[in-house]
């Protein structure tokens, strides 16, 4: 068995295979497509699909934000990139595996290593989320700000990103009501356009009025998503590419974040991925 180490924690690669969840994904996904779906099944199929491929890795990343603008109608950086190297612990818990824990640590630049970012995502609506940052340089743990905060605070944005703690929970889906505006096209891919709109409580915590969701058809990915402010203008649009199989799990391995409002984007880009790993629980807390 491959052994990694993580920051000092080991921890041993289990032989993994992706035919039996593939095979169960398919079964999962013709059904849908057998009968009408509802926009909830399908957002339920998909958040539980991501939190799958997610749960027991141990990824590598490069996060990169920019000023951006256009040229022959493509989107590019409009200065130089602000570029960090991250790298990632995520395990889900609970009876169905519904909640998740994650610790992100930044690599690079230097006068930024070891910064991390620990969460805990609860799919239970009572609970809220937490979010814990580690600042190294102070040997200090501070609380954080998310999604599932009150009314009068802003979600923390990700390492100075445009993505937020909001725009990354998993989870909470019975939180909305959805449904399917139309089948379309992305990129070349049907799609089903899907709209979730916040319920009483959960309007009350999160930035965004609605959200339009693209999931794609065949491998139940969002390969854009538009979030829009209490205004009905959209602020933020998020694009999926690069989706591959990993290990019997459609990935995207590249997640670009667009904020409408500062012209501002950033990209994950997922450089190495790595699953099925035997993580200690006790490296997953404060």
């Amino acid at each position: 068995m491959q052994k990694l180490t993580f920051r000092g924690v080991s921890m041993q690669a289990k032989k993994f295979t992706g035919f039996a969840f593939t095979t169960i994904f398919l079964l999962t996904a013709n059904s849908l497509s057998a009968q009408e779906v509802s926009g909830l099944d399908i957002m339920k199929l998909v958040d539980d699909l991501q939190r799958q491929s997610n749960d027991s890795s141990f990824n590598k990343m490069q996060l990169s934000s920019c000023k951006f603008g256009t040229k022959d109608r493509r989107i590019i950086c409009a200065d130089k990139p602000r570029v960090k190297a991250l790298e990632s612990v995520v395990k889900s818990y609970g009876p169905n595996l519904e909640d998740t824990k994650n610790i992100t640590i930044t690599l690079e630049p230097a006068s930024e290593r070891g910064i991390g970012m620990l969460s805990f995502n609860y799919d239970d609506p009572a609970k809220e989320n937490e979010t814990w940052l580690y600042l190294s340089a102070l040997g200090r743990v501070k609380r954080i700000a998310t999604g599932d905060s009150d009314e009068d605070t802003e979600p923390a944005s990700l390492f100075g990103s445009e993505f937020t703690t909001e725009d990354t929970e998993t989870g909470k889906i019975s939180d909305y009501t959805y449904r399917i505006l139309e089948d379309t096209l992305v990129a070349g891919r049907s799609v089903w356009k899907i709209e979730a709109i916040p319920g009483k409580e959960r309007s009350k915590k999160t930035r965004y009025s609605r959200q339009i969701h693209y999931i794609d058809k065949e491998r139940y990915v969002a390969l854009r998503s538009e979030l829009y402010d209490r205004y009905n203008k959209e602020v933020k649009r998020l694009i999926a590419s690069r989706v591959e199989l990993v290990n019997g799990n459609w990935v995207a391995r590249s997640l670009t974040m667009m904020n409408l409002i500062t012209n501002r984007l950033s990209n994950m880009a997922l450089v190495e991925i790595n699953t099925g790993l035997d993580i200690d629980d006790d490296f997953l807390t404060q």
